[in-house]
């Protein structure tokens, strides 16, 4: 599985002009995409990853779970897409909706498990993100 990470003073996620899911910062921002071989375990290290990564400001840094800081995850299946050649991608590598949704849904169980305060986008819809980039802070997880 692959995340791109976004600390962030705030985001949200509207679709057809609806906000479905927004948090207030300090926090993340997380696009998730999933492959063909990912699997739950995956899923949930990737959850455990996000919750513990020491991303704000502090002596030592502090995490989303010292913080008690939210998250707003949204699937993303464009991390997988492969441009290297030609001028249009390709998403072969980018798991189809039936594969994919299961794990992005699995990221976010384990997360609110985790006691994780968790907002989301909607699974295969046409979503408009907009979030204030807090540094600009952005790292790629790959599990």
């Amino acid at each position: 599985m692959r995340a791109v990470v976004q600390r962030v003073a705030g985001a949200a996620v509207t679709v057809d002009g609806e906000t479905v899911g927004a948090i207030e910062g300090p926090g993340l921002c997380v696009l998730v995409g999933a492959t063909h071989e990912d699997t739950p375990a995956q899923a949930a290290q990737l959850a455990r990853k996000l919750w513990t990564l020491r991303l704000f400001p502090g002596s030592p840094e502090l995490s989303c779970s010292e913080l008690g800081a939210p998250l707003l995850v949204i699937s993303q299946f464009t991390l997988y897409g492969d441009a290297r050649k030609g001028r249009r991608p390709t998403w072969n590598a980018a798991a189809p909706g039936p594969v994919a949704e299961p794990l992005v849904d699995a990221v976010v169980a384990e997360l609110r498990a985790l006691g994780a305060k968790v907002e989301t986008g909607r699974f295969g819809a046409d979503m408009k993100v907009s979030l204030v980039n807090d540094g600009p802070f952005t790292v790629l997880l790959e599990v």
